[in-house]
């Protein structure tokens, strides 16, 4: 797929745009959906497709490889099955095996990190709404939050934690926003199993909270429908699904999900401090013109789902 093909599928406006999901308003979700677009700059914008195109890589080989990478050169794929949590086992095997084989472990993060750069570098000089000052003082706010946090029980958060980054202000507000989003998403994972959920399960009951049909968002993650129709079966069995549609019961599970996740990120907001909603309102506005500039994918619920 070519990063044309690839922007008019998932970053392109459609008409009409499909619904925003109502999402919690607190805290801790709130900086989760202002980072969310500058986080996933590093496999969506075109510096970082040509990056992996490089290498070697296809969109998919980039993002599973170059996520994976922070564990390690020679990490096992069940390791990196677990810790991604939420794709189909052989499917993910398969794609690591083959972009590990093309890229090198040290190319992959380097190519990694300069299409984020990049990418975020080509979002800011196209608006008048940042400056580098503005960029500077986020990534810097962010990432002081984020060392001092416990890493326990966090691996993607860790791993990126460990690795160096360059001194350009692109590429620390990058890597403190993927860093948050990793923390959060091993605290989602956490909670969700505490919930008695399978992964397949996690798909289904997340995209009907979120608006879509059953099966379109799990189907991305390499499930094939009968995977996903045992999952809606034992959705339904607990009272959460009837008929398709998500039940209030289920709505207060997934919901419950969400505290948990948030109750996880507690210490990060607590560091973060007085200047929170100072520096969310910064990383939305740059959150914002990475979403404008069409290299996050557009449908609402995409970027809520991560």
């Amino acid at each position: 797929m070519s990063y044309e093909e690839l922007a008019a599928v998932f970053l392109t406006p459609s008409t009409p745009a499909p619904p925003s999901p109502a999402l919690p308003t607190t805290r801790a979700r709130r900086l989760r959906d202002a980072i969310e677009p500058i986080a996933t700059i590093g496999w969506w914008s075109r510096a970082a497709t040509e990056q992996f195109t490089a290498l070697g890589l296809d969109f998919f080989g980039g993002y599973v490889w170059g996520r994976a990478a922070a564990l390690g050169p020679d990490v096992d794929a069940g390791v990196v099955v677990s810790a991604f949590g939420v794709f189909e086992p052989t499917l993910l095997t398969s794609v690591l095996d083959g972009a590990r084989s093309a890229a090198s472990h040290e190319a992959v993060l380097a190519g990694r990190e300069a299409g984020a750069t990049d990418g975020l570098r080509a979002v800011v000089a196209s608006t008048t709404d940042i400056d580098i000052e503005l960029v500077e003082s986020a990534g810097a706010r962010l990432r002081a939050a984020l060392d001092g946090v416990d890493g326990t029980a966090r691996p993607l958060f860790s791993a990126l934690r460990s690795l160096p980054i360059g001194a350009d202000p692109h590429a620390a507000l990058w890597r403190a926003a993927e860093m948050y989003r990793e923390h959060r998403g091993d605290g989602n994972l956490a909670a969700s199993v505490a919930a008695g959920l399978d992964p397949v399960e996690m798909n289904v009951l997340t995209e009907l909270w979120l608006g879509y049909p059953i099966g379109e968002y799990s189907a991305t993650r390499g499930f094939g429908p009968e995977r996903i129709q045992q999952a809606v079966d034992a959705i339904e069995a607990s009272g959460w699904v009837s008929g398709g549609v998500i039940t209030e019961s289920g709505r207060a599970a997934r919901t419950a999900i969400e505290a948990a996740t948030d109750l996880s990120q507690h210490a990060i907001i607590e560091a973060i401090g007085d200047g929170f909603d100072d520096l969310v309102g910064d990383l939305e506005t740059i959150g914002a013109a990475v979403v404008d500039a069409q290299v996050a994918p557009a449908d609402p619920r995409k970027r809520a789902a991560g």
